[in-house]
């Protein structure tokens, strides 16, 4: 049983986000100061991405760690209610492995940095820079 009322979830539910949240910003704000340009959230790509790098024939997709998935300990599946979480974060990676798969098909390069990898920023921008091709 939820110890919070429905509207409460509700209401705690809708403050996530999906666009600007903090990590997809430190994402931004390095790939800026790298000197790349970019654009958001492209609505005609499949996913609409995060980051677009057109000159690069590029998208970064920034994933939570929990809502993708990940195999770190951020992205462990809970443990209550777990009728509803699992199928949830089941379909949201099957979902994300069909947006990569349909952005590699038109040509487009795909890049995922996880919200845990955001952190160390020093690491990311390595990354970020042997992946663009650039000194970082």
């Amino acid at each position: 049983m939820d110890k919070v009322s429905a509207h409460q979830r509700s209401s705690n539910m809708a403050a996530v986000r999906s666009r600007d949240t903090a990590p997809e910003l430190a994402v931004r704000k390095l790939l800026h100061s790298m000197g790349l340009r970019f654009r958001l959230h492209r609505s005609e790509l499949p996913g609409t991405p995060d980051i677009v790098l057109p000159r690069h024939r590029a998208v970064v997709l920034v994933h939570g760690c929990f809502w993708h998935g990940h195999s770190c300990p951020r992205g462990r599946a809970p443990t209550s209610n777990t009728d509803f979480w699992l199928p949830k974060l089941d379909r949201n990676k099957a979902r994300d492995a069909e947006q990569v798969n349909a952005l590699r098909a038109l040509g487009w390069r795909v890049l995922i940095v996880w919200e845990c990898e955001v952190r160390d920023t020093r690491t990311l921008r390595r990354r970020l820079g042997r992946w663009f091709g650039l000194r970082a």
